[in-house]
């Protein structure tokens, strides 16, 4: 559980013990998922419907799992164009997820589509309950999806963007409308919600993690010689923001420990851009210090270590710094 934050008097920084989480940690981000507005009837008959836009191609379905050979682009009629595409589009809804089917695009033997992620997780067709095998390749509707933009997958949540099929993936990896997931670490937490939901959540589903007050505090992890995966998490504010500091101890390689500290903020990858951390661990005539950017939330401590983007070292150079298993991480934060 994590200890009050001690008060200090004067200009002194702020210091906080944080002591081991529970078993339930900290709790940890789920996986958001997007949904594509609108309910789907079916997509029976959408390869017929679709295909009468590439007649004049001569490209029909083929049986097999071979590579479509490459195409020109389908020139639509300008006149009407916008209801047009909108109509050609919504026959691209997958009827289990409502996302699009985009290319490669296979079909069952009746001709109905599904999207490649959820054809992989089904035994028969979603609307006609045939068999998925043996894979139909359907050229005709890859051709009209190369000349269509797509919405992205968070359109409704307020991302304006049409986007090329191959394009569309991307994106909606960087989206910034894309729901934001527990920023805590671990694997507990499974909530996912706006931005402006995020420190709510905070507040009532993990109190047990402290705020302090301030641009420059002194971060305190207490038994850092404890075994296994250990991670210790308070949160700064200061210019109007809340950041995340999280400390972790794990074994990124077998057999070496190591520990990861990183700061996150409480809001988009543009936001970040505007400030600066320094973390800085200081001893017997030793100094440890690094200087970036946050990460937003969006990325996530788990791309932060994965990519090292952020304070790194092993069990040993943590004990040099250390007073009787707690190490002080004096934490800074500054606009750009």
């Amino acid at each position: 559980m994590f200890t009050p934050a001690r008060q200090l008097s004067g200009n002194e920084p702020q210091l906080e013990d944080m002591s081991r989480p529970s078993s339930a940690g900290a709790g940890g981000g789920g996986l958001g998922a997007g949904k594509a507005g609108g309910k789907h009837s079916g997509s029976g008959g959408a390869a017929v419907v679709a295909a009468s836009a590439v007649a004049a191609a001569g490209v029909s379905s083929v049986a097999g799992t071979g590579s479509a050979a490459p195409s020109s682009a389908v020139s639509l009629p300008s006149a009407g164009l916008p209801t047009q595409s909108s109509e050609l589009t919504a026959l691209f809804e997958c009827p289990v997820c409502f996302d699009y089917v985009l290319p490669p695009i296979l079909q069952c033997q009746a001709g109905h589509l599904v999207c490649n992620p959820c054809r992989q997780k089904l035994s028969c067709c979603p609307t006609c309950r045939g068999p998925l095998s043996p894979s139909i390749r359907n050229l005709a509707m890859e051709k009209v999806a190369s000349t269509l933009p797509f919405p992205c997958k968070y359109s409704l949540a307020g991302c304006l963007l049409s986007l090329h099929h191959s394009e569309k993936p991307d994106h909606e990896e960087v989206c910034e409308f894309r729901p934001y997931t527990c920023p805590c670490p671990g694997a507990t937490c499974k909530w996912h919600g706006s931005l402006e939901a995020v420190m709510p959540h905070l507040m009532h589903a993990h109190k047990s993690i402290t705020t302090l007050q301030g641009e420059d505090i002194v971060f305190l992890a207490t038994d850092i010689n404890l075994p296994g995966a250990v991670d210790w998490v308070m949160m700064q504010s200061c210019f109007s923001h809340h950041f995340m500091l999280v400390l972790e101890k794990q074994e990124k390689y077998e057999g070496h420990q190591q520990f990861f500290a990183v700061v996150l903020l409480i809001g988009t990858r543009k936001q970040a851009e505007n400030f600066a951390y320094r973390l800085e661990l200081n001893g017997s005539r030793r100094r440890l210090t690094w200087e970036a950017t946050p990460r937003s939330i969006h990325d996530g401590v788990a791309a932060a270590i994965m990519n090292s983007d952020c304070l790194v070292f092993d069990t040993s150079i943590a004990h040099l710094f250390a007073d009787n298993g707690n190490l002080g991480i004096n934490v800074t934060i500054s606009m750009c």
